[in-house]
């Protein structure tokens, strides 16, 4: 079985940055392919593709990453692993609705990932698998640099439509290209926030902070700035480096990965 998720140590010299990367991933294994019902395009829509390759000079400028291998249709790695509903999960609480919890069972336009809700074990099984390990090394990443550094800070790399989903309530809305998501500011220091928002503008994008997205579990789990340990979840227009409809990179693909790479290198230089 492929590994779930590689962790990257940095090339240079080490900062406190650790970049995560949760939803790049295609690979679903025997078990989890018995139970999809979604057509494979949709696979690659509801990835976040090509974002492991846009922060690959995030180990050269320092940084640790984390990427994760399985899709999010085997299970949603920025979901708690309580964000199920009995539509998902077979004995999960029937008046909990979790469409996309931590097991996806519809897609974002709307079609069927699941025939059935997953058996208990089965879930049980994808959990242990996937999900438990791979938040198990994020928290010793976490440690491992608040140790050596005194703090840590997380870039949560993800993508989005350039237009916004019904499935999201803001369909046909033009989206920015960057989203940083920060729980409305609570999950890093304002020095890290704000490094986000004004490098993304310095280099011409748009921003929008919280704006649709605010950060999931990861952000809202492991953003303790009281604690030393920051975390910001950067969301990219997917207009801006690939063409949404081939999934495909377009032209602008080395622009955004530059972007990356510098971010990476401004954030990891900052002390709290």
């Amino acid at each position: 079985m492929r590994a779930p998720f590689s962790v990257i140590e940095p090339a240079g010299e080490e900062t406190p940055l650790i970049v995560e990367i949760p939803h790049a991933g295609l690979w679903l294994d025997g078990p989890s392919l018995a139970t999809l019902a979604a057509p494979a395009r949709s696979i690659g829509r509801d990835a976040d593709l090509w974002v492991d390759e846009l922060y690959a000079d995030a180990p050269a400028r320092g940084a640790t990453m984390i990427v994760a291998h399985v899709s999010r249709y085997v299970v949603d790695l920025n979901r708690s692993e309580t964000d199920v509903d009995a539509e998902s999960v077979e004995g999960a609480p029937p008046t909990a609705r979790a469409t996309r919890g931590i097991v996806w069972r519809l897609t974002s336009e709307g079609k069927r990932v699941l025939d059935a809700p997953l058996p208990r074990r089965e879930f049980e099984r994808r959990v242990d698998t996937f999900y438990r390990p791979y938040h198990a090394a994020i928290a010793a990443l976490i440690e491992r640099k608040r140790a050596r550094f005194g703090h840590a800070i997380l870039v949560a790399g993800h993508s989005m439509p350039s237009v916004g989903r019904a499935a999201h309530g803001d369909a046909h809305a033009h989206r920015a290209d960057v989203v940083p998501g920060t729980r409305g500011r609570t999950s890093a220091s304002a020095r890290f926030i704000d490094a986000v928002d004004a490098f993304a503008r310095d280099a011409g994008f748009s921003v929008s902070h919280d704006d649709p997205y605010q950060g999931g579990f990861t952000t809202m789990h492991y953003g303790r700035p009281k604690a030393a340990s920051h975390v910001v979840q950067v969301e990219l227009s997917r207009r801006l480096y690939m063409d949404e409809t081939t999934l495909q990179k377009n032209a602008g693909f080395d622009r955004v990965r530059a972007f990356c790479g510098d971010l990476v290198a401004r954030l990891g230089a900052i002390r709290p």
